[in-house]
Order: C-alpha cells, then structure tokens, then sequence
C-alpha cells in the first residue's frame, strides 16, 4: 500500500509561462497584442492623430470669431492679454512670418467685431476633420469586437458627430481647469479645505476615465454594460500619462540641442502627443475585446445576436426525429 502510494507520479509544476498562458489575464493580454497587429492600430492612431491635427487651427479661429461677438462685454486689456497668449502659443508651432504677417491681423479683425464666417467655416472645417478622427476611434472599436457592419455609414458618422460636439463641450469646461491646475481650486476653497487641492488630478483622471469608457461602450452597436468599458479605459489613461511623461522627458532632454528639423521640431511634438493619445484609445478598445472574449459577462453582450445579420429573425429549433433520435437534417 505504501509502495504503491510512494510510487503515484505527480503532475510536474509547470512553468510560469506556461501558467500565464492558460490564465485568462495572459489570454486576454495576448488577444490584445494580436488585435493591435491584426488591426493596424499603429496605422489607425497615426490616421487619428493627423486629422485631429488638422482641426485645431480651425477650431481656434472659430472659438475665436465667437469670443469677437462678446468681446464688448470684457475688458479691452483681457482681450488684449488673450490675443498674446494665443500668438504666445503659435509662435511655438509656427514660424514668425506667418504669425505676424496671418494671424496677428486676422486675430486683430475677429476680435475686434467677431465674424459669422470664420466661425462658420472655421465650425465646418473644424467638425469634419475632427469627427472624421473620432469616426476612426468608433470605427476601430468596432471592428475590434467582430460588429463591422452592424452599424450603417450615414448612422456612424452621425455618431462621431455627436462624439466630437460632446468632446468639444466637455473641452470648454475641462480644458481652462487643466491649464488652471490645483491652484484654481486652493484660491476657490477656504483655508480649511485646501486639502481638497490634493485631489484635483485624481478627479479630472476619473472623469477622463468615465467619459472614455461611455465613448466605449457607445460604439458598440450591440447593447452591453457600461461598465464594460471601464477596463480599457483604465489601461488607456494609464498608457497616455505614462507616454506623456516619456515624451516629454525626451523633449526635455534634446531642448538644448539642434534639431534637424527646425521650426517643424513644435508641430512635430504636438503630433507624436496626440499620436501617443490616439494609441492609447486603440489600445485600451483592444483590450476590451480581449476583455469581453475572456470575461464575456463583464460586457453583457448577447453574441447570439453576433452572428445573425441586422433584421434577421432567430432560426426556428430544429425538431428531432423521433424515428431516429436525431436531427431531421442530420
């Protein structure tokens, strides 16, 4: 008995790679590495990056031509002092010509009396380039879930325009508390509340955080869970902090030296940012597919209705032969 007892093999301990294959986080990391090469998504994030480029100098000026229409309401030296900054911050991108010679005097026109059409076309030019970035985001995510064409173009599109016009809103209101920083709330608050100062970055990540995982979890054109986008949107915050730093130490580190580039060195910076930025959105879609292909509860998706085109009614269960025990068409 004992004999046979000592002599009962036991199962060799596997390895640690072995062990993280066959667990479902190493699945679900290896689903999104497969899903960022099968996909392009360094392809897709660059193709982001460049058309949300492309809409911010129209933005601008049709933020611009508003601030014109009011401009009558603030002091002259406020509006003054907003016109440098808005040179300050272009003479880092563009070259002095064009700052002095293009948009000091077109800023000089605008503000001065507003202008309906470099706000309305400065608006056009702006939705499209920017919900044609955000039409790439909608796209690839769903792609990444297997829905490529559940959804049709015209509603698509229709959907990144709403994506970008609530991206634009929550920019007026978020973007100036960014800039402002915790300074804004300490001379806000009280003395006695000036450790709430502490949390201004937390929440302006968390509320980052959930905006993104409802952009998720909208461009999917299945019902699912809202919280299913929380798990991509955590990795995307956690890559686009971790890639800002990384960018910006190496800008910092090249600061003093010749470029070959020269005054395309601003431009380029601000393009690899939102290159970065981009990247990190795909990604984090990656990884909710991953996540919904492992932990297929997390997102409440019925992937029975997956497979099934747009309007199709469920096949009718097949009645089993009771002659044979089997399937008729068997």
């Amino acid at each position: 008995m004992s004999e046979s007892r000592g002599s009962t093999a036991r199962p060799a301990p596997l390895g640690l790679r072995t062990r993280l294959a066959r667990s479902k986080g190493g699945r679900a990391a290896k689903e999104t590495l497969l899903a960022c090469f099968r996909y392009r998504v360094l392809g897709l994030a660059a193709e982001a990056a460049y058309f949300t480029v492309l809409s911010l100098p129209p933005l601008i000026f049709g933020l611009a031509g508003l601030i014109g229409f009011v401009a009558g309401a603030f002091d002259v030296g406020e509006v003054a002092s907003f016109q440098r900054q808005v040179l300050t911050v272009a003479g880092r991108v563009l070259t002095t010509d064009i700052v002095d010679g293009i948009l000091a005097p077109t800023l000089d026109s605008v503000l001065s009396q507003g202008s309906a059409a470099v706000v309305s076309i400065g608006f056009l030019v702006a939705l499209w380039s920017g919900s044609r970035a955000v039409n790439v985001f909608v796209d690839t995510i769903t792609i990444m879930y297997g829905l490529a064409g559940r959804r049709g173009i015209v509603q698509q599109r229709l959907l990144s325009f709403v994506f970008y016009l609530a991206l634009m809103l929550i920019g007026v209101v978020l973007v100036p508390l960014v800039l402002a920083g915790p300074g804004l709330v300490n001379r806000v608050l009280p003395a006695r509340l000036e450790f709430l100062g502490g949390l201004y970055w937390p929440v302006v990540l968390l509320a980052s955080g959930l905006f993104l995982a409802g952009v998720y979890n909208r461009s999917i054109p299945l019902r699912s869970r809202w919280r299913s986008g929380l798990p991509g949107a955590g990795l995307s915050l956690l890559i686009w902090v971790l890639g800002s730093v990384l960018l910006r130490l190496v800008l910092n580190a090249s600061a003093g030296s010749t470029t070959i580039y020269g005054p395309l060195a601003a431009p380029i910076a601000v393009l690899i940012w939102l290159y970065v930025m981009s990247l990190a959105v795909l990604v984090g879609a990656a990884f909710n597919a991953a996540v919904d292909d492992v932990w297929p509860r997390l997102s409440g998706i019925d992937h029975t209705e997956e497979d099934r085109d747009p309007g199709t009614q469920p096949a009718e269960p097949s009645v089993p032969d009771p002659a044979h025990g089997r399937d008729p068409e068997s």
